[in-house]
């Protein structure tokens, strides 16, 4: 009997549902599971219904990382040729982790258990991280000496800062699911007998969104964060210059100023 799909995609009302399906393998991450997700990430790219990506999982794990019993190229005998093995393949993890960055739609990724080293990485680039409160975080790497080298570093310590990186990664503890959401590591903990109702009316609110503000807020957001105030603030200037030209604002403030001048004009004439 073939071995069913690792990863299941299916649309909800303009959400675009990726589920890892190895659950007998705690959805450890191989080159299927890879190839699968990123089809499915162009198919949310370049489908202008889709609204929102939402990446889950079934099983006792969310995810326990990349599975390393699942065939692997060469040893590299170089640190160049690790550098290499690293950026060009493990599965094309970071090709693939950076089109998520890029892609001007919100990505959302939700934990209903453990999620462990690959996985985390790969959720590093969602923009929303939901947890239930079963869940748990943690990098195995440093039990074998090594980084997390695949997100697990960069862009760890740019969500969660270098105070709260250092107690993953260095010192090598687990985080729960109320740890993570004081570090800034997950934005709700939802519990877990609510936690896919609560996921998915936190997808439909983002989904009501206004797209070309989500796009741009994606942008504005990482360039102010990489830049000075002064410049931050250009950012922020450059982004309405446009959204602000946008005939979904013009139409909505239209209506908005009308509201509140109908408002007024009937207290006026009750006064």
């Amino acid at each position: 009997m073939s071995e069913a799909p690792h990863l299941l995609v299916e649309e909800d009302d303009g959400i675009l549902i990726a589920t890892l399906n190895r659950p007998e393998k705690l959805n450890a991450i191989t080159a299927q599971t890879m190839e699968l997700f990123e089809a499915a990430l162009h198919r949310f790219r370049d489908t202008p219904e889709l609204k929102v990506m939402l990446i889950r999982a079934t099983g006792r794990y969310f995810c326990s990382g990349v599975d390393l019993r699942g065939g692997s190229p060469s040893m590299p005998r170089t640190g160049s040729q690790i550098r290499e093995q690293h950026r060009l393949q493990t599965h094309g993890m970071h090709r693939i982790y950076d089109e998520m960055e890029h892609i001007e739609k919100p990505l959302v990724v939700a934990h209903q258990a453990p999620c462990v080293g690959g996985g985390l990485e790969m959720s590093l680039s969602c923009d929303f991280r939901l947890a239930a409160k079963s869940a748990s975080y943690a990098f195995p790497e440093g039990k074998f000496g090594v980084l997390p080298a695949s997100n697990g570093v960069s862009r760890l310590a740019r969500i969660v800062g270098t105070h709260w990186t250092r107690y993953l990664i260095m010192a090598n503890l687990p985080a729960d699911a109320d740890r993570a959401y004081v570090m800034g590591l997950v934005h709700e903990v939802f519990p877990d007998e609510t936690f896919e109702e609560d996921v998915m009316a936190f997808c439909r609110h983002l989904a009501q969104q206004n797209g070309e503000q989500m796009g741009t807020a994606k942008i504005a957001i990482e360039l102010a964060h990489d830049v000075g105030l002064a410049q931050a603030r250009h950012v922020e200037r450059m982004a309405n210059s446009t959204l602000m030209l946008n005939p979904d604002y013009l139409e909505g403030i239209r209506r908005h100023i009308e509201g509140i001048g109908g408002k007024d004009k009937n207290r006026d004439e009750q006064g």
